[in-house]
């Protein structure tokens, strides 16, 4: 039987239960605010810190550790964008106070072909002109990077017609073609094919992938344009010889080089410089191996 005692014992029991379930239910709730408040500012905007009403002095506390934390992570952000401006600004100055001398070297290198000289000395001449050469794509290709990646503002699109754009880039690299050897295999279609599109830009583009064929085409390579429902596709592609070394899905990294060992000019840069370019017109590039043959896809919308 139970006691007056026992009974004010047992209801006490059943308040501190449905208390402590209630503080429970608040602290799960004010944990599921937090939740949802650390997943609005990593979606929306990850300057923003946990705004919530909490009613719990330790999960308070908790939030304003986050907070403080999303402060620290704020500033390291901050000062990330403020080095990476500071490193754009310095490969800049350098690749332009380079070209001054350059120009100067090449210069005078060229006077000296003019000369007599001994076979030797001709040698000698002809591997510093080679090399000054050299330093010269690399510093431009720098140079235009740093130029590329700092500039935000929008690229101005013109109605451009691919059907005449690639036929007269073809014939305005046809000597240096020629002079790598290589057949060009085109394929057209009939009709015009429009796209909206930076005619300087898409020329870089395509020097950038010509310059890729250079250097490992042997006998030929491909130009095909085909027309899609969204735009159009420029695909471009020769045989390699050895399919296994080239990574495809890392081929527009910064400084990739299929060949690490090769010294014939490049920074590694131009195919990323090609993919930024084609990026700032609205468009799209992509790589494949099939049967043994590298394909680029540049896209590009009406």
């Amino acid at each position: 039987m139970l006691t007056y005692g026992m009974v004010g014992a047992l209801a006490l029991c059943v308040l501190i239960i449905a208390f402590l379930a209630f503080r429970l239910l608040l602290i799960k709730k004010d944990l599921r605010q937090i939740k949802e408040e650390l997943a609005r500012t990593r979606e929306e905007d990850y300057n923003r810190n946990l705004r919530v009403s909490l009613s719990d002095g330790d999960v308070e506390r908790l939030a304003s550790e986050i907070n403080r934390n999303l402060d620290h992570q704020k500033d390291l952000k901050l000062e990330a964008e403020r080095s990476r401006k500071q490193l754009q600004q310095s490969i800049s100055d350098i690749a332009h106070d380079l070209r001054t001398p350059l120009t100067v070297v090449k210069g005078n290198l060229q006077m000296l072909e003019k000369e007599e000289l001994s076979e030797p000395g001709r040698e000698s001449l002809r591997i510093s002109a080679r090399k000054a050469e050299t330093l010269k794509q690399m510093v431009d290709e720098f140079f235009e990077l740093s130029v590329l990646e700092s500039d935000s503002k929008p690229v101005e699109l013109v109605k451009l017609d691919l059907m005449e754009f690639l036929p007269e880039f073809i014939v305005e690299n046809e000597t240096l073609i020629r002079q790598h050897g290589l057949t060009p295999e085109i394929t057209l279609p009939e009709q015009s094919v429009f796209v909206m599109a930076n005619k300087e830009m898409l020329s870089r583009v395509f020097s950038n992938l010509m310059g890729n064929i250079f250097k490992y085409a042997k006998d030929a390579f491909e130009l095909r344009l085909l027309e899609e429902a969204e735009g159009a596709r420029i695909r471009v592609g020769n045989q390699v010889e050895d399919p296994a070394a080239i990574d495809v899905e890392h081929i527009f990294d910064r400084t990739y080089r299929a060949d690490k060992a090769r010294t014939d000019g490049s920074a590694g840069l131009g195919l990323y410089i090609a993919r930024l370019l084609t990026m700032k017109q609205k468009g799209s590039i992509t790589a494949s191996m099939e049967d043994g043959k590298l394909f680029f896809d540049v896209r590009l919308t009406k």
